[in-house]
């Protein structure tokens, strides 16, 4: 497709681009543009590097699990969709074929016990059928890490799946990163919520640390440019920003830029990272179960070992991002609302996956809705942008202590609570998480339905939609539960005194709010 007709804002792409003339792709011998396969392309880098290799005129191909979020994303036009497990034979060899280079940005952090099988399995696979189809070049993307000391399991894991993809024989670039800086990394969420929250943090040890952290300016720079080394090379290379920090550091170089005065750190050894991580669970809205690897990986100090990259990339023309103008770039795309992509996007482990079922296969199953509707003067689009703009800072407009309770005791099981918020203040798009549940379904204009990915004892729908009435619109909203067992049944019971109150709550404060807004546009 040419690069005027693509569906995605090119233009409105940060740096770097991708049509940087050290980035941008060079034609095979056939004269064809390089295909690249991108796996985790809708993960918090893999949905920013995909719209810079298009612009970059690179022929993308994506090979994802659920075809309803790719066609969520604003490039779907723009790329091949192969639908497939990555750990799958079939589906792998049909995304491998006639590819240059293959991005391998798949990592199981969230998906609980056995994720270093996983992330086994699928090395093993993508590096059989890269070999098989004569990929050109395999870039993967691994963790900092020092040598000579026992690896926390997430870092022994991403360190494993690096030498799976050398040992393929396929020419592979694996880049060793620190700690990722930009709007919407959970590295970012987790410093900034603790340095917003604590003015005075007990802290683990490894506070003290040395890393050295990266903007995700400069990883999309080097995974960019990672199509284009030497076809021969083959390594693991380390890649890190011009500053080491300790974390502390990196706390108070956040809270400068804030605007927040300087916090005071103490560490304490009794604090272990299984404990730390369940304190950033409760304190920051990054859950445990992605909390812990983050913590875990600040065990031991992680700076680069050399820097042999620059011998094989070249730093970027105006030089690498220093730490506190990456949290001043993070701040402003946050400030505007224009976070690209999101460690909220990613998937929560055991959460409910299958879509609400349609009506007629309700037949024979217990199943409790609770259906509200009500007339209103505000017009269809005053409503669709209040119904767009629910959760997060917005709140879910009624019982805010009950909504803040239950995410609460969700966050304590381990789920994701409200901390969760949103990407974008008003933007929804299908597979996008608005706290604690996940955009299934949007038709704008008519229906925007949520699944609950907080912990029930069954399976949860939020459905809030718009329909033609006589003389302008109704909004209606509906709940629906499918409970398991004898406990989701008297779950449903225990929570009906408190959906009279949340539930009609929600409709009268959205009509309300969009005849009010209605009627403002109006004066």
């Amino acid at each position: 497709m040419a690069h005027d007709e693509r569906s995605f804002p090119a233009d409105a792409l940060s740096a770097p681009t991708g049509a940087e003339d050290a980035l941008s792709a060079v034609r095979r011998p056939d004269g064809e543009p390089p295909r690249v396969l991108v796996l985790g392309a809708t993960g918090y880098l893999g949905g920013r590097l995909v719209p810079r290799l298009l612009n970059g005129g690179y022929r993308v191909r994506v090979l994802s699990r659920s075809s309803q979020r790719i066609a969520a994303l604003p490039w779907v036009e723009d790329v091949e969709v192969v639908e497939g497990d990555a750990a799958d034979a079939e589906a792998m060899g049909r995304a491998a074929s006639d590819v240059d280079v293959l991005y391998h940005l798949v990592h199981s952090m969230t998906s609980g016990r056995g994720f270093a099988d996983t992330d086994r399995t699928i090395a093993e696979n993508v590096a059989r059928r890269a070999a098989e189809h004569g990929v050109s070049r395999i870039v993967y993307l691994g963790g900092l890490h020092p040598e000579g000391v026992e690896l926390s399991p997430h870092l022994a894991s991403r360190t494993e799946v690096g030498d799976i993809l050398l040992a393929s024989g396929v020419p592979a670039l694996v880049l060793q990163a620190g700690v990722v800086i930009g709007s919407g990394s959970a590295s970012f969420e987790m410093v900034r919520h603790l340095t917003d929250v604590l003015p005075y943090m007990p802290a683990p040890r490894w506070v003290r640390n040395r890393i050295q952290p990266i903007a995700v300016r400069d990883v999309l720079y080097y995974l960019l440019a990672a199509a284009r080394v030497d076809p021969e090379l083959s390594r693991a290379v380390d890649i890190g920003g011009p500053d080491v920090l300790r974390y502390g550091q990196m706390m108070n170089g956040y809270a400068v830029e804030a605007g927040l005065r300087q916090r005071g750190i103490a560490a304490l050894p009794v604090l272990t990272p299984r404990l730390a991580s369940h304190w950033v669970g409760l304190v920051t809205p990054v859950p445990r179960q992605i909390a812990q690897p983050l913590v875990e990986s600040l065990q031991h100090p992680c700076v680069m070992a050399d820097h042999a990259i620059d011998e094989i990339i070249p730093p970027p023309p105006d030089g690498l991002t220093g730490y506190r103008e990456s949290v001043r770039l993070a701040l402003g795309r946050i400030e505007i609302d224009q976070v690209e992509t999101s460690w909220v996007d990613a998937t929560v482990s055991r959460a409910p996956s299958d879509p609400l079922p349609s009506d007629p296969e309700w037949a024979g199953r217990t199943v409790f809705t609770d259906r509200r509707t009500r007339r209103t003067t505000a017009d269809r689009d005053a409503v669709w942008s209040v119904i767009t703009q629910i959760g997060g800072a917005n709140g879910w407009y009624s019982a805010s202590a009950l909504w803040a309770l239950r995410g609460w005791l969700d966050r304590i099981v381990g789920g994701v609570g409200l901390q969760r918020g949103r990407r974008t203040r008003s933007r929804v798009v299908a597979g996008d998480a608005i706290d604690v549940w996940r955009v299934e379904a949007v038709d704008p204009g008519r229906l925007l339905r949520l699944r609950a990915e907080m912990w029930t004892p069954g399976s949860a729908w939020l459905e809030l939609g718009i329909e033609d009435a006589p003389d302008g619109v109704s909004y209606w909203q509906r709940a629906v539960f499918f409970p398991r067992g004898l406990a989701g049944r008297l779950y449903w019971l225990a929570m009906l005194p408190f959906h009279g109150l949340i539930f009609s709550g929600m409709v009268s404060r959205i009509v309300s709010t969009a005849e009010k807004a209605g009627t403002e546009n109006a004066a």
